[in-house]
């Protein structure tokens, strides 16, 4: 019989597989932004399953104050653990959580939350609420926060058919002369995505349109 949840049962399973020798790489890898147990994705995901087949998913009213509850722990796999409890419960979430979303982007903020986060959650909710959600999305990417333009950026990253172009390249072109090395990947990585369902479209915005070269070579980088 499942349990009720109870997040510490995350903690345990987690700190029980604690790895110092891997930690280390591992958070070097990260450039020492975060510490981390030393738990690598394939155990991790296992002990996630292991979580979520032992115990009842939260309350949908308290499922930020447990998010929260692991995100704010110091090692990098709790804020994966928190993502993942997301993910499990993102119907739940709504246009109304769209500011507890930005808070953990610009919470111990790097690329691999913020690309969990953006295209996963947040995309899901926007699409949930379209114009509504755009018009967030709009105000993300005049955000002074780096990541949280990042976040607006690869929202639609999943969409294939639905993404609304006119959206895409508007939210591309206020960031198309970025200094900034993570939006111009993301730029890149926005156009890459979608070249998978028009390629044509995204040679010619790439053509048609002035982006720093990274973006453009990760734009097109599958384009025969």
């Amino acid at each position: 019989m499942k349990k009720a949840w109870d997040h510490k049962g995350m903690i345990e399973k987690f700190e029980a597989h604690r790895n110092e020798e891997l930690a280390v790489p591992m958070s070097a890898y990260m450039r020492h932004q975060f510490s981390f147990l030393g738990i690598k994705t394939p155990l991790r995901k296992t002990l996630l399953k292991e979580q979520f087949s032992e115990y009842h998913l939260p309350e949908p009213e308290r499922l930020k104050e447990e998010v929260w509850k692991l995100y704010e722990l110091p090692e990098r796999e709790y804020q994966y653990a928190a993502i993942a409890l997301l993910e499990k419960m993102v119907k739940h979430l709504s246009l109304a959580d769209l500011p507890f979303l930005r808070q953990l982007i610009e919470s111990k903020s790097w690329w691999d939350s913020v690309d969990a986060l953006a295209p996963r959650t947040v995309g899901l909710v926007v699409k949930n609420e379209r114009a509504a959600g755009t018009r967030a999305m709009l105000e993300w990417s005049q955000a002074e926060n780096m990541w949280t333009n990042r976040a607006a950026i690869l929202h639609q990253l999943k969409y294939k058919q639905e993404t609304d172009t006119m959206i895409l390249s508007r939210i591309i072109l206020e960031h198309a002369a970025s200094p900034e090395f993570f939006i111009q990947k993301s730029t890149g990585w926005a156009l890459r995505e979608y070249a998978k369902t028009d390629a044509d479209w995204v040679r010619s915005f790439v053509l048609e349109n002035e982006l720093m070269p990274l973006s453009k070579r990760e734009a097109v980088k599958n384009i025969n």
